[in-house]
């Protein structure tokens, strides 16, 4: 009788979820050609054909496609396997492969990161900041850190906490202009506004008794990156609308002041999110309990 080995069924899964060998060699780190070998063998093994080759495109067969179905199931019983002796031994190990935004990344994550690390030396993590949607599933991610309400019901969701908002300026441009009373007043300010292809028009202030304001905007400085738009509140060029965690140790120095401290923008949650037909791995789950014991209080 013919053995089967895992590895041939890992590449099976890998080549059909990316669409390419091309893109599966790249995740797992083999080369394209050595792949190409190995799903011949397995079709020579199975003696029935898997894969229907185009220069455009990889089509499963009939058979390929029950055959593809029966190795998800085989490589799932197998990790599920492996968690259980994972949880047995208590210590996550391997690789965590993670996306998030960059800001978010660079004011959170990474210190989430290095307290992983430091607390599980025997893994490794692989984080992708970028500003772009990643295909969790094809792309080989095991979670994404996503800010703002989730639109896809395909994928399992854990809120880690939610981003609050100010409005800060420097000492120095209050002592140049009246302090904003009323949240109408912003109007006579110079404003510096984040915008996403100019898409922002108005803040949307809202107070703890549901009183709601719209500013209209029409700012002094528009720009898509918060940093920026805080060293340009701490410059003294206006008043800036910005996250809690980006503006705190500059309001702790005394270098930028809080404006209407009454009225916010609606905070917005963050949400570890991880395809919905996997587990919670124990990798997965010890980063995602450490991100919400250490998220930021505002």
């Amino acid at each position: 009788m013919t053995t089967i080995e895992l590895s041939e069924l890992q590449v099976l899964v890998k080549v059909v979820q990316t669409g390419s060998f091309t893109r599966a060699a790249e995740q797992m780190g083999a080369q394209k050609a050595h792949l190409s070998r190995v799903m011949s063998k397995l079709e020579r093994k199975l003696n029935a054909r898997l894969l229907e080759r185009s220069t455009r495109a990889l089509t499963l067969t009939e058979v390929g496609r029950d055959i593809y179905h029966r190795a998800i199931g085989v490589l799932d019983a197998v990790e599920d396997t492996e968690r259980a002796a994972q949880r047995f031994l208590g210590e996550p190990r391997g690789v965590l492969r993670l996306s998030c935004g960059v800001e978010f990344g660079m004011l959170a994550v990474s210190q989430w990161i290095g307290a992983y690390l430091a607390k599980y030396p025997e893994m490794r993590v692989d984080a992708d900041y970028s500003a772009r949607l990643v295909d969790i599933i094809h792309e080989g991610f095991d979670l994404a850190i996503r800010i703002g309400q989730l639109q896809d019901s395909q994928f399992v969701a854990r809120k880690l906490g939610e981003v609050h908002y100010g409005l800060f300026a420097s000492p120095s441009y209050l002592e140049r202009h009246p302090r904003p009373e009323e949240p109408k007043a912003l109007t006579d300010h110079d404003l510096l506004v984040f915008t996403t292809s100019g898409q922002n028009r108005e803040w949307q202030l809202k107070r703890s008794k549901g009183e709601v304001r719209r500013i209209a905007l029409s700012p002094r400085m528009s720009l898509n990156n918060s940093f920026a738009i805080r060293d340009g509140a701490l410059a003294g060029l206006g008043i800036a609308q910005l996250p809690w965690i980006l503006a705190k140790d500059q309001v702790d120095a005394g270098t930028l002041v809080q404006v209407l401290p009454d009225w916010q923008r609606e905070p917005e949650p963050v949400h570890a999110i991880f395809p919905s037909s996997s587990y919670l791995t124990p990798k997965v789950r010890a980063f995602i309990d450490l991100a919400v014991a250490r998220f930021p209080d505002r």
